[in-house]
This record gives structure tokens, C-alpha cells and sequence, in this order.
């Protein structure tokens, strides 16, 4: 059985920005690109991000699987916030890689390793 993946924003702009090592681009070329909602906000509200930078997030956006907020992801949320140092963006994209049986691709590694249910993956190490 193939394993899921959900793409952290930072892995998003990397991979879109060509910065990722070539194993961990491979692997997202080959991959159904799921995201969080807060991956899909956070990235359409870039302030930085050129009016081609923009449309080339859309593009990506309308081609990935976004996750969006259910009950089961609010409650899991909650639950890291309560038990977890982490700000409220992180919880509900851990929350949404654990309800949904992913890996979370980010290269921020040290605000999600403490969560225990959480599998992750460093696309600068994998």
C-alpha cells in the first residue's frame, strides 16, 4: 500500500522553488500533493509572493487534495494544543496528517517532533 503524505507549506515552496534535494523532489513528483487548509491559506496569503508566484500556488492549490476542517481533526487539534507546545496553525495540520493517517513533509521538524502520534518526514534528510 502506498503511504500518504501531507505537504507542510514550507515543503510546498520548495518543492515549487526547486530547492528541494532530488530524492525528496522525486518523491513529491510522484506523489498525490494533499495539503491542510491552513497549508492552502497560508499560501495564498503570502505577502511576498509575485503575481507569477501566486498564480503558479493557485495552480498547485486546484490540483492538490485540501483537507479541510472536520470534527475529527478539531477534536485532535485540541488535543495537541492542550498537551503540546505549538501554535495553532501547527496543531491543525498535525491534527490533520493524524486523523488522516499521513506523513507530514516539513522542514520543521523541531515544532512537530514532540507530537508522538505524529510520523514525520525531513525532505532535506529523507
Amino acid at each position: 500500500m502506498e503511504e500518504g503524505y501531507l505537504i507542510d507549506t514550507n515543503a510546498i515552496i520548495d518543492y515549487l522553488e526547486s530547492k528541494l534535494p532530488e530524492k525528496s523532489n522525486q518523491l513529491l513528483d510522484n506523489t498525490n500533493f494533499q495539503l491542510s487548509v491552513i497549508s492552502r491559506i497560508e499560501l495564498l496569503a503570502w505577502p511576498k509572493a509575485t503575481d507569477s508566484q501566486l498564480k503558479l500556488l493557485t495552480d498547485f492549490i486546484n490540483i492538490s487534495h485540501i483537507f479541510d476542517f472536520n470534527e475529527p481533526v478539531i477534536l485532535k487539534s485540541i488535543e495537541i494544543r492542550k498537551n503540546y507546545r505549538v501554535k495553532l496553525p501547527d496543531a491543525i495540520i498535525a491534527a490533520t496528517a493524524i486523523v488522516n493517517k499521513l506523513t507530514l513533509i516539513t522542514r520543521n521538524i523541531s515544532d512537530f517532533s514532540k507530537i508522538s502520534d505524529l510520523k514525520l518526514l525531513d525532505p532535506y534528510r529523507s
